[in-house]
């Protein structure tokens, strides 16, 4: 393993950064120096704390243009959509920040004569969080912000991708005034991340990746009693009623698939369209995918970029292939593209149609610029087909009832369910997977609960 961690940059598979690896003492310092700036921390008031972290917020957005560029040359987004990270890092974190006095408040039992009663939420200790590239600011945000505002401390491993994006969170909170040791990040391999989760220092895991990564986490947990998040993978299914606003569910869907390239956890895969309406449905689809204008994602009239890297594009083409072969037919010509390379990071996208149940793109997780399109017959086929999947973070559905909407996502199993709308989180609402896509909670009052833990106080105050 080499002693420096190398970013290159799928815009033109350049070298953008390099980092050392973190040395087992400065891990282990790093473990020590959280250990003892939790225990003053858990003591500050939530008020204080909610001033220090909204000081932090305010530096980092202070620089958002800056930021917004890096992420491009990191992960190849288009600049023109960049700057929608940092927005959506904003609304998240102050959300989580504003409602902490009340997520965090004492639970009153109820009054019983003779007795002072009430649970507290006690913070966990250190909380190891280790984040994905594809959205650094967006997932990261998730379990940072909540966990030092629930009295933690937090030690962050960035992905080897975007390893900027932990600078920009240590600068901001060093700008905010935060204590020393409350906020750290390491440069880690593989094997030193389970070490750290393995650490006698470490109380909590929030990990985002795919379902290989989840089960290594769990592994590495195995023989602690610590909890774990884990926000890992998903083929998110979206169904398209007869009753559907045509426009805005192709105009939706297109971008719910495209969207970041594609690398989204809760990006739509599968479209399942309502037969008679399904032949308009592809048809508004295919023509709006092929006006995308892949290329430079640095070039303002760019709105797909590069996939994370070159062999990343490979592996997806592999699995279109694999659908291919399986049934399914490819609806996209490549020649609409001309930024489209093998060997590169450039890959157009990509519509598949006639895929059956069995079909590895149905099945499986493709994340890239990829979604396969079927018709259905009824409201039944569509639930049928959309719980057939070993994933479960997100679903949607486009119709003009909402009471057949909400019958309808009774029925699927899924994290959050959505109507008129798809790949977007409301920090107001929990962010949950279920089945392969993970367990745990984040965002929301019921984000805090991952975060902390109860502590019972029985007062007899009458003898």
């Amino acid at each position: 393993m080499a002693a420096v961690q190398r970013t290159i940059t799928p815009i033109d598979d350049t070298l953008l950064v390099e980092r050392p690896y973190a040395s087992a003492s400065e891990m282990a310092r790093a473990v020590e120096a959280a250990g003892r700036a939790r225990k003053a921390w858990k003591l500050v008031p939530i008020a204080e704390r909610q001033k220090l972290l909204s000081r932090a917020v305010d530096a980092f957005v202070a620089k958002k243009e800056i930021i917004a560029e890096e992420i491009t040359r990191q992960m190849g987004r288009p600049l023109g959509q960049s700057p929608g990270e940092i927005r959506g890092f904003e609304e998240r974190s102050r959300y989580m920040i504003e409602i902490a006095p009340e997520a965090l408040a004492d639970i009153d039992p109820g009054r019983k004569d003779g007795f002072n009663r009430f649970i507290r939420r006690e913070p966990l200790g250190t909380v190891f969080v280790v984040a994905p590239w594809n959205y650094p600011y967006l997932t990261s945000v998730n379990a940072i912000v909540p966990a030092l505002m629930a009295g933690n401390a937090v030690i962050l491993k960035h992905s080897a991708q975007t390893p900027l994006c932990a600078d920009r969170y240590a600068e901001a909170f060093r700008a905010a005034g935060l204590p020393d040791g409350l906020f750290q990040t390491l440069v880690l391999t593989h094997d030193d991340t389970s070490q750290m989760i393995g650490s006698p220092g470490v109380d909590y895991v929030a990990f985002t990746g795919s379902v290989a990564g989840g089960h290594a986490v769990m592994r590495a947990a195995a023989d602690r009693f610590i909890g774990a998040g884990l926000e890992l993978g998903g083929n998110d299914p979206a169904y398209v009623r007869a009753d559907a606003n045509l426009a805005h569910a192709v105009e939706n869907l297109v971008d719910g698939a495209f969207f970041n390239s594609g690398q989204s956890c809760c990006g739509i895969q599968r479209v399942f369209v309502d037969a008679k309406i399904y032949d308009k449905f592809l048809e508004g689809f295919v023509d709006l995918t092929n006006k995308y204008r892949l290329g430079d994602p640095l070039q303002s009239d760019t709105n797909l970029g590069p996939v994370v890297r070159s062999r990343a594009a490979d592996e997806i083409r592999k699995q279109v292939g694999a659908a291919v072969r399986a049934g399914a037919k490819a609806v996209i010509d490549a020649k609409h593209f001309p930024a489209d390379r093998a060997g590169t990071a450039y890959m157009a996208p990509q519509v598949l149609v006639g895929a059956d149940r069995n079909n590895p793109i149905m099945q499986d997780e493709c994340f890239g610029p990829v979604v396969a399109i079927a018709r259905v017959g009824s409201d039944e086929e569509a639930i049928m087909c959309m719980n057939d999947n070993p994933f479960g973070l997100t679903a949607a559905i486009w119709t003009s009832d909402e009471e057949a909407a909400i019958r309808i996502g009774d029925r699927v199993d899924t994290g959050t369910w959505f109507m008129n709308r798809c790949d977007y989180l409301d920090p107001a609402l929990a962010w949950v997977g279920v089945k392969d896509s993970g367990r745990g909670c984040t965002l929301s009052r019921v984000g805090y609960e991952s975060l902390t833990r109860p502590k019972s106080f029985h007062l007899r105050t009458r003898i």
